[in-house]
């Protein structure tokens, strides 16, 4: 009977590991040969394999997610849908595009207010909105979008550091460390204002040579998608977002009050509910749950604790602030910033606020060294070659990588600094 036990409890240990690990490299590469699935549907699989093998009981999965994250994350994504209802994001792109006469401010007036609105309204949202009304409004003035739409990706990138529920990685941190809102917003606010104001003047340096287009150029005469403005929508929103943004500086649970300012945004007489909950990234919450059930088993499995003295075997020390941000920032270019965080909170030691600080802000920043650093990115890219816009890879790569360089050196100096006192 005992052999049995242990040759039962091997083989399991040795499935959830091949699963994981089957998962993990599915969600680095993005797709499966032959299938098409993207990363949630991979994600998914592996939860159901784990389900299936008896890696994990369904109530041990259950368990295993964190609903305040989901529920968060839900909040905020109806929030967000409320306000692209109300033209609200089309027409702050079209009021920035006004000033187009002058590039060098443009650019500056872009990324300022995209990196501010994503720290409180997701920056995946805000590349959506804002890609097609400035490629366009940048091709009607015979201006060159590729620098400007790289800009407004990697100001969205480093903007949602700024607060613990600018992506969804940082609220999984957040919920999971139960880090201080505004303890964390005050010490990410240097290093992402010097960050931002670095990547401006990288982006400047290495185009400002090439802000307009040349005469063979073609021009896209593609009009981008209006959304009517409303006054009275977007006051609803975003005087809700600054309630929601002050009571989070109180004991209430966050997840809490998200839920009932989003509850109270879906109560509407002109604006049918089923519309708002659609734009709902239901991709994203489906991806979190199954990483939760997958990450999940792992550590159950108790294989965590021979991973984690593997790492100090070989002088690796998590618990590094210098350490931990480059080895958050190099997972999330390798295997994708939400897995690398959901990873990474399984090994940390949360006592310690200054762990989940640092792991928000270098996956933030890291999010802009590759297109597949950030979803945001893609985003970015997709819309952009919906109006005619071709970005490559290895262009993107131009702005990030130095960008993504210098915002860690600024990471490395504050951590640095921090630490002396």
């Amino acid at each position: 009977m005992h052999i049995f036990y242990q040759i039962d409890n091997e083989f399991l240990v040795v499935a959830t590991l091949i699963i994981f690990c089957a998962t993990y490299t599915g969600l680095a590469v993005g797709r499966v040969r032959g299938l098409k699935l993207d990363r949630a549907a991979i994600v998914l699989l592996g939860a159901i394999a784990m389900l299936a093998l008896g890696c994990i009981s369904l109530k041990k999965a259950v368990d295993s997610v964190n609903f305040e994250t989901i529920l968060l994350l839900f909040s905020l994504m109806v929030i967000a849908a409320q306000l692209h209802y109300a033209g609200f994001y089309h027409q702050v792109a079209d009021r920035i595009s006004l000033r187009l006469d002058r590039p060098v401010y443009f650019l500056a007036l872009l990324m300022v207010t995209s990196g501010v609105l994503s720290a409180f309204l997701n920056n995946d949202v805000v590349c959506l909105a804002f890609t097609p009304v400035v490629a366009v409004a940048l091709l009607r003035k015979r201006l060159n979008p590729v620098p400007f739409l790289i800009g407004l990706a990697i100001a969205s990138n480093i903007g949602c550091a700024l607060t613990l529920i600018g992506n969804a990685q940082n609220v999984l941190v957040g919920q999971v460390g139960h880090l201080s809102f505004g303890g964390y917003m005050l010490w990410a606010a240097l290093p992402v204002t010097l960050a931002m104001a670095g990547a401006f003047g990288i982006i400047y340096l290495i185009a400002r040579r090439s802000f307009y287009l040349e005469g063979k150029d073609v021009v896209s005469e593609q009009l981008e998608d209006v959304t009517p403005f409303d006054n009275w929508r977007a006051a609803k929103g975003i005087g809700m977002i600054c309630i929601i943004v002050i009571l989070f500086f109180t004991p209430l649970p966050r997840y809490l009050v998200a839920l009932a300012g989003a509850g109270m945004l879906l109560c509407s007489q002109r604006l049918e509910s089923k519309k708002v909950l659609a734009l709902v990234d239901w991709q994203v919450l489906l991806l979190f749950m199954s990483l939760f059930v997958v990450v999940g088993a792992f550590c159950s499995s108790g294989m965590t604790g021979p991973i984690l003295k593997l790492i100090e075997d070989h002088g690796i020390d998590l618990h590094n602030s210098y350490i931990l941000a480059l080895i958050a920032g190099v997972l999330s270019n390798l295997i994708n910033n939400s897995a690398a965080v959901m990873l990474l909170v399984k090994l940390l030691d949360f006592s310690l606020p200054v762990n989940g600080y640092v792991l928000a802000v270098s996956n933030s920043f890291a999010g802009n060294m590759l297109v597949i650093g950030s979803v945001a990115n893609i985003i970015m890219m997709q819309g952009a070659a919906a109006c005619g816009v071709k970005i490559s890879f290895r262009e993107f790569a131009r702005y990030g990588v130095p960008t993504t360089i210098f915002s860690f050196g600024i990471l490395m100096l504050w951590i640095f600094v921090t630490q002396l006192f």
